[in-house]
């Protein structure tokens, strides 16, 4: 049931580095596209205080998001959620790892739709990944990934930042932080006005 993505043993420590900044000392943090659940149990034993809603629209993604995070008493079991709809439940902090680029764009723009609607004013949402920057050069390895994600599906990609930055203020979330990342990712803060 467990899935496994490498990926997750390299960057949870930066990105749990940037969580422990940016999220509050207690409450729900609900997490979009939990994929395998390796996220969601690591973070939620380095912050046992918060509880942790993770989802997925991948019904055998939540077989193995239950399967991490059994005997974990801060992590409800995961729902699902296609992040399209923007329908998703109130919490003080959301998260969303990896997305953005491998999903349609209808899906970033109804993660941020219902992160306008679900965050109280000053919650942060929280995304991870590759993205493009107006005025930086994109890295060879980016632009080589990109090439293999059109060839899976043509509507998936690097998002710019300034293309998701607009989107996002159109729902009430304004760009607070950028922070560079390992491997050429970037996590980006947005808070609720």
């Amino acid at each position: 049931m467990k899935r496994h993505a490498p990926a997750t043993e390299r960057n949870r420590d930066p990105i749990a580095a940037v969580l422990a900044e940016e999220l509050p000392a207690t409450g729900e943090v609900l997490e979009i596209a939990s994929g395998t659940g390796e996220h969601v149990a690591w973070f939620a034993t380095r912050f046992p205080d918060l509880d942790w809603q993770p989802s997925d629209p991948d019904a055998d993604a939540l077989a193995s998001i239950a399967a991490w995070s059994e005997g974990l008493a801060n992590v409800r079991p995961p729902l699902e959620i296609d992040a399209s709809t923007g329908d998703f439940p109130a919490a003080e902090a959301i998260l969303c790892i990896n997305m953005v680029h491998i999903s349609p764009w209808e899906a970033t723009l109804g993660l941020l739709a219902g992160a306008g609607k679900a965050l109280a004013p000053g919650g942060p949402l929280i995304l991870y990944g590759p993205y493009r920057r107006e005025g930086v050069e994109t890295a060879p390895s980016n632009e080589a990934f990109e090439l293999w994600l059109k060839e899976k599906d043509p509507r998936f990609g690097l998002r710019h930042v300034e293309a998701v930055s607009e989107a996002a203020a159109v729902q009430g979330l304004e760009l607070a932080r950028l922070v560079e990342m390992p491997a050429n990712n970037l996590m980006l803060v947005y808070r609720k006005g």
